[in-house]
């Protein structure tokens, strides 16, 4: 039955055969068709209603139906929203087995590619097909291929649509046997032809249910089936309609060539490769296959997901994975990369890459390849949510990458810069509620560890732009402040970047930033590592400006958790010196330890906190504060800890400039000073000097004076003027100014020759550093005070003095001793308001004097 009923449709359908005197397109033999059927058919052709209508709809709109969302590609535009992506990450493990060989996804691979629904009846597939390729066919196409068959990859994903119930049975019936058709890659010859769909496979609808001829099969597959026309309808819509049809069939052709050559390349370029992998032959001929086929893929255009034989491609480069060759791995993972998978397939390549990229020795080999390129884009392209573990994978081997200079400038030339920021910023987005929250903080610290590397880089961070990375910064820093790991690494990157005043700038006005770092240095007090780099940063912001002291000081509990920290590792410090101590010397500790570099950089923030007067006024009344820095210069000594000694001194010299009720400073001074003159003692300039400074401002009080004559720290400080050193002669000229001021106290500078040594400090330093100046002036006048004469005053030293001043009262000198405009400015303003003043009070007084005498 079925074969008369085949004979019959043959004889009433002129388009199948092709004995003709003059070839015609396959376009025409279809149009034909159709007039013949709708002049000689009275009973219009079956038209699906809108629930049968759901079988035929357009395959690109049953595709997106089952597709997770597209994310959009490098370098161009989508529609997508970039914020919308879920995303999720797991922490990074040793690689401690070969990547999973896994061939079947979880996805729909089909891209938009159209698939044609097979019709119910496998031989009328047969002959369309046969008929249809004949046309198109090249005189040699017949014999090119051999009747080998190849099975196709039995875990094909198939895609089902909706169906209406009453076509279920017919429908199932007529499915089977085109499946069954389609496990075989046949031949090709002019008896009959197969159409090889790709991958997924649609259901399609029986012979009982598609009244008419194929040509009406061709319409209703394409979803342009028309709607039941109403008596009386113009002869103008048929005509409309025909027109439909003759541009669907040209595109059912056009598909169809693009099969046939897709099958003609692979069986001629691709296959013969793959069987030449499959002898698995030595590495570097391997490497060199793997080379030319990467090449013919993207020659055939069959890289990415709509190559139909994609599975069959996959499953051989996967076998060769278990070669434990990396430059072979290299190319494998390029290809694999280039096939667009995902999935676990997915991860196991990203595993792969980062296996390949750990490995020292492979360096050169990847500077010189494009593996980065590949990686750059699975990151931008790929679905955090869908793919979050093979993202931490891809962004670990990035950052492996990121420590080679080489590899760096390329990132950089890459844009890749710009692209971590976004993924921050999408990251960012996610907030803790969501499921994924907690898992994105693997792939976060894998992009701020590769952050971190590329701030120490120039060239990165010019392309870190300082509005954009530091805000982002500091939303994620506040968003994951339980993932200790996460914080870590995001204030590292901060404690570099914040080095340079553009991106300290920037940190400074991110308004939440101070309320974030205290709130991590309560919550993790005894983390070391995470505090050392806060406690920096907020040195470095402390340094800029009162604005930034101010508020930092403003915020609640600041000092409070600063003391708290001071503490802590104070009493760490004080017991790994026990420790030390107890085992005799042996395995000293590194310089400085854990807790002393906290320490230092404690001190280094309330020194600079000190700098605005209103802090450093409430400061100098915080005895819990001054009693902790004279701590440190009870316990430690310059030997074990200089820097941690300079810093305490320095803090100890800004809160002593402050006279101000309840001073904590003022009630510890004796015992402070005895602290200082430990340091004098030292052999360490920078010490010395430091301490010198403290007795400076310590010396306005009546009892340091006292105890300065009384400990002969005067002959010292005397000493000190001889150093020719501006830093060393200023703080000392401080101090002898101070002593002055007592007059049974005046008598000390001409018997240690104290008066001869600032008259050459002021010769030395005069027109280069009028404050310097102005100091020795005001010295020279307290002491000169009461003197019955010039010369019983200043000896043999008065002639000199009187030609100095009236050298360095000369206004020409004032001008001379300028460099450029900006200091000459600044100098100027020195000269008229301090020195002048002062010079010209002290010169008459000398004058006044001398003539006398």
């Amino acid at each position: 039955m079925q074969a008369s009923k085949t004979e019959n449709r043959r004889k009433a359908e002129p388009f199948y055969w092709l004995s003709v005197a003059k070839p015609r397109t396959s376009s025409e033999i279809v149009n034909e068709a159709r007039d013949a059927l709708q002049t000689v058919k009275t009973q219009r052709p079956f038209t699906p209603t809108d629930e049968q209508r759901k079988l035929f709809g357009s395959q690109s709109s049953r595709c997106s139906q089952n597709r997770r969302p597209v994310c959009f590609s490098l370098g161009t535009s989508s529609s997508d929203s970039s914020e919308s992506r879920p995303n999720s990450g797991v922490r990074l493990s040793p690689l401690t087995h070969k990547p999973v060989v896994i061939i079947s996804e979880k996805k729909d691979d089909a891209a938009s590619v159209f698939h044609p629904t097979p019709p119910a009846d496998a031989a009328e597939v047969r002959k369309v097909s046969s008929a249809c390729k004949g046309l198109f066919r090249t005189p040699s196409l017949k014999d090119l291929f051999s009747a080998k068959v190849v099975p196709l990859d039995q875990n094909e994903v198939k895609l089902d649509f909706e169906e209406p119930p009453m076509m279920m049975n017919s429908l199932d019936k007529s499915n089977n046997n085109c499946l069954a058709e389609q496990k075989l890659y046949t031949s090709f010859n002019d008896e009959s032809r197969q159409v090889i769909c790709n991958e997924h496979t649609s259901r399609s609808g029986s012979e009982d249910s598609m009244e008419g001829t194929p040509a009406n099969f061709s319409l209703q597959q394409q979803g342009e089936s028309d709607q039941m026309e109403e008596p009386g309808k113009k002869s103008s819509q048929l005509r409309t309609s025909g027109q439909k049809r003759r541009v669907t069939g040209l595109k059912d052709e056009t598909r169809i060539n693009e099969w046939e050559e897709e099958d003609f390349f692979w069986h001629t370029r691709i296959l013969p490769i793959l069987h030449e992998l499959e002898k698995k032959d030595n590495i570097e001929h391997l490497c060199l296959t793997c080379t030319k086929l990467h090449q013919a893929l993207g020659d055939g255009n069959m890289l990415g997901k709509r190559f139909k034989r994609r599975n069959i491609l996959l499953k051989t480069l996967y076998k060769l994975v278990d070669i434990d060759s990396d430059p072979l791995s290299l190319k494998l993972a390029k290809i694999i990369l280039a096939m667009k998978v995902d999935g676990k397939n997915l991860l196991s390549v990203c595993k792969l890459a980062f296996k390949i990229c750990r490995n020292e020795n492979n360096y050169f080999i990847i500077q010189n390849d494009t593996l980065l390129d590949y990686l750059l884009q699975v990151l931008w392209n790929e679905d955090l949510q869908t793919n979050h573990e093979a993202l931490v994978y891809c962004m670990a081997a990035i950052k492996v990458m990121s420590e080679k200079e080489a590899l760096r400038f390329k990132m950089v030339s890459k844009g890749a810069i710009e692209m971590f920021l976004e993924l921050m910023k999408q990251i960012n987005n996610i907030k803790e509620h969501d499921t994924y929250f907690s898992k994105l903080g693997h792939l976060l610290v894998q992009l701020t560890a590769t952050l971190r590397i590329l701030a120490n880089c120039a060239l990165s961070r010019r392309q870190l732009s300082p509005s954009a990375a530091i805000p982002e910064l500091c939303v994620a820093l506040e968003q994951r402040s339980s993932d200790k790991d996460v914080c870590i690494w995001i204030v590292s990157v901060l404690s570099k970047l914040s080095t340079y005043n553009d991106f300290c700038a920037a940190l400074a006005d991110c308004s939440r930033c101070y309320i974030v770092f205290l709130a991590l240095l309560n919550k993790y007090q005894k983390q070391q590592d995470l505090v050392v780099r806060i406690i920096f940063i907020l040195g470095n912001l402390t340094a800029r400006n009162d604005q930034s002291r101010e508020q930092f000081f403003k915020e609640k509990e600041s000092i409070n958790t600063l003391t708290s920290l001071f503490q802590t590792y104070y009493e760490l410090d004080l017991n790994a010196l026990t420790w030390h101590h107890d085992r005799k010397g042996k395995n000293q500790p590194k310089y400085p330890s854990e807790a002393e570099d906290v320490l230092i950089k404690l001190m280094r923030v309330l020194a600079n906190l000190s700098v605005h007067p209103k802090v450093g006024a409430a400061l100098a009344a915080a005895h819990p504060v001054v009693g902790l820095l004279v701590t440190v210069l009870e316990y430690k000594s310059v030997d074990a800890c200089e820097e941690l000694v300079i810093n305490a001194a320095t803090t100890i010299n800004n809160l002593s400039y402050y006279q101000v009720e309840n001073s904590a400073v003022q009630e510890k001074q004796l015992h402070i000073a005895e602290m200082l003159l430990k340091l004098l003692m030292s052999d360490n300039m920078d010490v010395v000097v430091e301490a010198v400074r403290v007795f400076g401002n310590l010396s306005q009080y009546h009892e340091i004076r006292d105890f300065i004559m009384q400990k002969k720290i005067y002959k010292f400080v005397i000493a000190l003027l001889d150093s020719k050193n501006r830093e060393v002669c200023f703080p000392a000229c401080g101090v002898l100014l101070n002593l002055t001021v007592d007059e049974n106290k005046r008598a000390f500078l001409m018997e240690e020759g104290g008066i001869g040594k600032l008259i050459d400090c002021l010769q030395d330093f005069g027109p280069a550093d009028w404050q310097l100046s102005c100091l020795i002036c005001k010295t020279l006048w307290n002491y000169s005070e009461n003197m019955a004469s010039a010369a019983s005053c200043f000896g043999g030293n008065t002639n000199a003095l009187l030609m100095l001043l009236t050298a360095l009262l000369d206004e020409e000198v004032e001008l001379e001793c300028s460099l450029d405009k900006g200091i000459k400015d600044c100098q100027r303003v020195y000269w008229e308001r301090e020195f002048k003043p002062v010079a010209e009070k002290l010169l008459d007084r000398i004058q006044s004097h001398h003539s006398s005498s």
